[in-house]
């Protein structure tokens, strides 16, 4: 069975339970939103203790306060009236395991999947690669507690994110599941 296969036939199954989840309200019925990691080893709904229709969730590489994760979140509390905000990165997350140089040079190369071995990333795959890589900002992460700090304090600092709204800093733990504070992130995004 292919993968395609496999996500229809899950969809089949969900669907065929989904009662009356279509009635759920647009705005999340929590009033909260949560930033984080796309790394599948992480589970806003069972972390957080989530039900569909909660919380916003949203997610990208590292859990970066991108101009699209913020632009969500502006669009989260301005039209759908979250709260309160969760900046939650982890431990062990693949965003501190290399550079913007290196993912540049790497998608120089080829633009095949990289091999991770004990010196880092490497490519394996054959050109062509592009240079349009150098145009991106990867947001590595080469200090986690620190990245969290930055991220809670951009989305605080941004003009469109009013100061009535806390943003709070955590680092999910991989290996135990606990969501521990970081409490310099929350601190700068408190309410004010």
């Amino acid at each position: 069975m292919s993968v395609l296969d496999e996500v229809l036939a899950a969809n089949s199954a969900y669907a065929a339970g989904f009662g009356d989840k279509g009635s759920l309200a647009l705005p999340p019925a929590r009033g909260f939103a949560i930033l984080t990691c796309m790394d599948a080893r992480l589970d806003p709904a069972k972390y957080a203790g989530l039900a569909e229709g909660d919380a916003h969730v949203i997610r990208n590489a590292g859990g970066r306060a991108s101009d699209d994760a913020i632009r969500s979140l502006v669009i989260s509390y301005k039209l759908l009236g979250t709260r309160a905000w969760f900046v939650v990165h982890h431990t062990n997350c693949g965003m501190e395991f290399f550079t913007d140089d290196v993912m540049r040079d790497l998608l120089a190369s080829s633009l095949d999947t990289a091999e991770l071995g004990p010196d880092g990333f490497r490519d394996v795959g054959a050109g062509p690669g592009s240079a349009e890589a150098r145009y991106i900002d990867w947001l590595t992460i080469s200090d986690r507690a620190g990245a969290v700090v930055d991220d809670v304090r951009r989305i605080r600092e941004h003009p469109l994110v009013p100061a009535r709204i806390p943003v709070y800093g955590y680092v999910y733990d991989v290996a135990t599941g606990r969501l521990v504070e970081v409490p310099e992130a929350t601190a700068i995004g408190a309410a004010g």
